[in-house]
């Protein structure tokens, strides 16, 4: 055992939100994709990311052109009748939203257009891409991205099959300029011992820039607790210059 982890083999307690603040990854808006089902959920689970120290969420509903059909129009419709029933329930109405484009042929439209939904007030786009396979296009895609000014982050590299946890592979999307984003969950074994090494792997060699919860329901809250507490997290936090705080709404 080394000495991170004997100075860690204790729980922690959660990390300093401070250097976070913001979560920039999440499914909050109900019933518009695989995330939280209703207005209730939405508000019990917003208060829960507060409660746990988020001062700021901006969420992002999946867009996958022949699966969720949002749009940048719906999205911020959608988001808006969020905020008004957050205000009925006396609860801040501030949610932002953005999106998690799927990487399919109408998202490359959309690039070529300038019509996507960017984090807050950032050219930070998030993106995700098939859990199985490397898309034959996904280097053209980049180069797109930001050719169009967009700064592209890439939703939960750990979770890829195709990368397996192999070095060379991120580092190759690193150089083309892609930013990784890690789930908070992937720390505690959520998705599986498999991706959690792989997240541990991009944490060891300082390649994750942001941190988000992908939080797809109220259930996910006390994983997400846990995983603020995990000596993964608080290596990240501590040791790293996240970009969560570029997001953050003043």
């Amino acid at each position: 055992m080394g000495l991170f982890d004997k100075l860690f083999s204790k729980e922690l307690p959660l990390v300093d939100m401070n250097r976070i603040k913001v979560d920039m990854h999440s499914h909050l808006v109900p019933g518009i994709d695989d995330g939280v089902k209703d207005s209730e959920e939405s508000e019990n689970t917003i208060k829960g990311l507060k409660d746990l120290g988020f001062q700021q969420l901006i969420t992002t509903p999946h867009i996958i052109s022949d699966f969720y059909k949002n749009t940048f129009e719906s999205i911020t419709e959608q988001n808006k009748k969020l905020n008004a029933y957050l205000v009925e329930k006396n609860q801040p109405g501030d949610m932002r939203a953005a999106a998690e484009y799927y990487l399919d042929s109408e998202f490359m439209q959309l690039v070529e257009q300038k019509k996507l939904l960017t984090l807050g007030d950032s050219d930070y786009v998030l993106f995700e891409l098939s859990m199985i396979e490397k898309p034959y296009n996904l280097n053209d895609v980049i180069f797109k991205m930001m050719l169009n000014g967009y700064k592209p982050i890439l939703a939960h590299p750990e979770r890829y099959a195709f990368l397996a946890g192999t070095l060379d592979k991120y580092l190759d999307l690193k150089n083309r300029g892609v930013l990784f984003q890690v789930n908070l969950m992937s720390l505690v074994g959520h998705y599986g011992k498999g991706v959690q090494k792989t997240a541990e792997l991009l944490i060891d060699n300082n390649l994750i820039d942001f941190v988000g919860t992908d939080c797809h329901r109220l259930r996910h809250l006390p994983i997400i607790e846990k995983s603020l507490k995990s000596k993964y997290c608080h290596k990240l936090v501590n040791n790293f210059e996240l970009k969560n705080l570029d997001l953050l709404k003043h």
